[in-house]
């Protein structure tokens, strides 16, 4: 009897293993022909065939933080020139000039002014160690 039921068990397992817990996946049909846009309707936008022109600038100057730069640069066509200044930590104003006539960047770095740099001196105390006895207090 009890092997009658252990091959029923087996029947019955391999029975719903066949079967997926999961619904089928959703059947797509084939994508829509490609038709062409009408005749006189543009395909992409056109646009007007003028070269780029442009001038900008500007500066900062903030007397609290100390930062001072600024920059300047124009276009017309393929000529594109400019110049940016920024004040150096070090005391310096470092200037540099550029020019592109659409064959590559030209660039002239220049300095004004001479690299400061002053004894460093600490305004804190260190603290003493956190270990061992406490250094000795002379009187």
């Amino acid at each position: 009897m009890s092997l009658k039921i252990a091959v029923i068990a087996c029947v019955a397992v391999l029975a719903f293993a066949d079967q997926s817990p999961y619904p089928a996946p959703p059947a797509y049909a084939p994508p829509a022909p490609y038709h062409p846009p009408p005749k006189g309707y543009p395909a992409e936008p056109e646009y007007p065939d003028v070269p780029p022109k442009y001038n900008y600038n500007y500066g900062v100057a903030d007397g609290y933080s100390g930062a001072n730069f600024g920059h300047t640069e124009s276009r017309d066509g393929y000529k594109t020139e400019g110049s940016y200044t920024v004040d150096l930590p070090d005391g310096r104003k470092q200037i540099v000039k550029y020019v592109d006539n659409g064959d590559g960047l030209v660039a002239e770095v220049t300095y004004e002014g001479e690299a400061q740099y002053p004894e460093y001196k600490p305004t804190y105390k260190p603290a003493p160690p956190a270990y061992g006895p406490p250094p000795p207090a002379y009187a």
